[in-house]
């Protein structure tokens, strides 16, 4: 995957007191090359001043080519920070070769002389200029996104410690109103990778920001884990974590404060979902961490009879998580249950918040042919990108249910509306969580990390997800049935639990209908 900005570089000039040159972001993409720089189609110069207007430059320089000496700087910013400047200054260039994008940004600064805040200064100048390349928005929140680098400079320019000017950028992104557009510490930018790789430390949780309220939700719990064998369910609300409360906290550090070390231990304080608003439905918990196994892929066979007698197999798939391993793991399940003469699917996504959407539009693919659309996005210039598959060819054109529910967010939504829209798949449960934005993520020069609303998606057929969702063909209730059929496969107790799933029970009903139409291959 092509990072949305590759010649994107931060630099400092010959003059500059910081001699190390800035290394090239590594851009972990995720989502299509589509969105790097050569394919947005910018054409009009950015006419916003090119250096700050709180540093002077010589009137006979040329604003992109800006030399600002010490002295000039002192005379330019204000009297407040005259005593701290002492006459140090950087001059950062941002660049993209693009055709669409060739042109040259010179920033200026102070540089702080505590060494821990002036490293911060160089991710703010970062972060700032990736905002301004690839934000969704561009009108920034109706704000000078100029000036904000200006006032977020003068405001972090005295401070003594690292964490006090990463707040500093934390703010600054807030005024942009976007929930998922962030920065991550290099160690919470560790956490993420590791989860997106399959394995981590923690209790098993998935958490999100519920955007209405901005209240830390749980979407789900890993099966087995400390937090389900708590009585942690999904919809519940976070109300503390080891006694700090959580209002206004990021999900990223939420996150990082649940995971840990195996072996030590983490207090939360869950509201339940069914009795939200009430302090008798707090429950304060004790949850060991241990090693959570993210396996993304479950499956079982369950024994089927049709309405005319005949008695077949159908292939369970749960997936949880699309993380890296997803559609290989999704593929293979897929040929072996068909080695066991599976004839019909339910692909199960919910309580599945997302992950890497490569890995929805991969698994898609899985069940796609020819060269179907699989999700529409509208990026920052309103352009409607679409995406295709390029002589697709799925491994069954067996008859399809996917599962959906509240908990299905983001990839998950990605993936239920290729299929739906394509009418490979007939969704049932309820309408799902309503996430219709692509982050980009890409680490910076401290192992830090910037996650960017890049664009926002509709289905392929042109239904808009954002705080919406999408409504199921069927809905289906969420309480568990006296089961008495007799189960033949290996994983009995596993089949016993999804045949009393009434969700299950409409899936195999909405199979018998689409064989009877003769979708079966």
């Amino acid at each position: 995957m092509e990072p949305l900005c590759p010649n994107l570089d931060l630099k400092p000039t010959p003059f500059s007191p910081i001699s190390p040159r800035f290394s090239k972001p590594n851009s972990l993409s995720v989502h299509s090359h589509r969105f790097s720089c050569s394919d947005r189609r910018v054409t009009k110069k950015w006419r916003v001043p090119i250096v700050p207007s709180w540093f002077k430059a010589a009137s006979n320089v040329r604003a992109d080519e800006a030399q600002v000496c010490g002295q000039e700087l002192m005379r330019s910013v204000g009297k407040g920070l005259l005593a701290l400047a002492a006459a140090a200054a950087a001059n950062y260039s941002i660049f993209c070769d693009s055709p669409a994008m060739a042109e040259s940004l010179t920033v200026a600064f102070p540089v702080s002389r505590t060494t821990e805040v002036n490293s911060v200064q160089r991710t703010l100048v970062e972060t700032w200029g990736l905002i301004r390349e690839t934000f969704v928005d561009p009108t920034f929140n109706h704000q000078d996104w100029d000036l904000k680098l200006q006032q977020t400079m003068v405001e972090m320019f005295p401070l003594r410690s690292a964490d006090a000017a990463y707040m500093k950028i934390s703010g600054m992104l807030s005024t942009l109103g976007d929930p998922f557009t962030r920065i991550i510490s290099p160690k919470e930018y560790q956490s993420f990778r590791i989860g997106s790789n399959g394995n981590l430390q923690g209790v098993g949780l998935f958490i999100s920001t519920e955007p209405r309220t901005g209240h830390l939700v749980v979407l789900s719990c890993v099966e087995g884990s400390p937090a389900a064998r708590a009585g942690i369910h999904e919809g519940d609300e976070l109300v503390e974590i080891n006694g700090e409360n959580l209002d206004g906290v990021d999900t990223e550090v939420a996150v990082q404060k649940l995971r840990g070390r195996v072996g030590t231990t983490v207090t939360v304080k869950v509201q339940s979902s069914n009795d939200l608003g009430s302090d008798s439905s707090i429950q304060e918990v004790k949850l060991p961490r241990e090693y959570i196994k993210l396996s993304p892929i479950s499956t079982a066979t369950i024994p089927h009879r049709t309405p005319d007698g005949r008695l077949t197999k159908t292939g369970y798939v749960k997936l949880s998580a699309f993380s890296q391993t997803a559609a290989a793991d999704m593929e293979n399940a897929i040929n072996e249950m068909k080695s066991q003469g599976v004839h019909s699917y339910i692909l199960d996504l919910r309580n599945n918040p997302g992950g890497l959407v490569k890995a929805g539009l991969d698994v898609a693919q899985i069940w796609l042919d020819g060269d179907e659309t699989l999700v529409n996005t509208i990026d920052r210039e309103g352009n409607l990108l679409p995406i295709n598959m390029v002589n697709g060819h799925a491994i069954t054109h067996d008859p399809l249910v996917v599962l959906v529910n509240e908990g299905s967010a983001s990839a998950s939504e990605i993936l239920a509306g290729a299929l739906h829209d394509n009418r490979r798949a007939t969704l049932v449960g309820h309408r799902t969580f309503g996430k219709g934005k692509i982050q980009s993520v890409t680490e910076l020069h401290d192992g830090s990390a910037l996650f960017v609303t890049v664009a926002k998606y509709l289905s392929p057929a042109l239904h808009d997800i954002d705080q919406v969702g999408i409504a199921p063909d069927v809905q289906c209730t969420t309480e568990m049935l006296n089961s008495s059929k007799e189960s033949t496969s290996k994983e009995k107790s596993s089949v016993s639990s999804l045949e009393a799933d009434s969700c299950v029970l409409v899936a195999e009903h909405e199979l018998d209908i689409q064989e009877s139409k003769g979708t079966a291959s």
